[in-house]
């Protein structure tokens, strides 16, 4: 008895600690990955910060001029971005790719200005948390580039 109950606290401990991707492909996670990016997006263009924040995992590290490190952190550094009408900016995924696990995501895009002006492009890293939902862990930005 004594060895059943530590396989199944085992099995417990194993299934809380990794999410189950269920057989799904990695192109079906990828749409998810997807419609998570958008609706983040979606986030900054309704000036919803609150909402922002449940996007960004509690672990998160976004690179800018500064390192933010942390969920709070983000949404503190972040704050700035969502006062006043207007976004200050906007962004879209042109690709998004899963590694085969199913547990990490890599998406990547536009950022454009208020008039529409391409001005960057983002890199983000998600990742499939404990309670199901894809949050970004890691993120960055560089300008567009000017290759001849």
């Amino acid at each position: 008895m004594r060895r059943v109950t530590g396989l199944a606290w085992a099995l417990l401990a194993a299934m809380l600690s990794t999410p189950a991707r269920a057989g799904e492909p990695v192109e079906g996670l990828a749409a998810k990955v997807r419609a998570r990016e958008i609706a983040f997006a979606k986030t900054m263009a309704d000036r919803d910060h609150a909402a922002f924040a449940t996007f960004v995992a509690e672990e998160a590290l976004f690179l800018g001029r500064t390192v933010l490190r942390g969920r709070q952190a983000v949404a503190e550094g972040w704050k700035p971005y969502f006062e006043g009408p207007k976004a200050p900016f906007s962004w879209q995924p042109d690709r998004v790719e899963v590694v085969e696990s199913g547990t990490l995501a890599f998406s990547t895009g536009p950022v454009f200005d208020p008039e529409g002006r391409r001005t960057g492009t983002f890199n983000s890293t998600w990742r499939l948390e404990r309670d199901g939902e894809w949050r970004v862990v890691l993120d960055s930005g560089c300008p567009p580039c000017r290759c001849p």
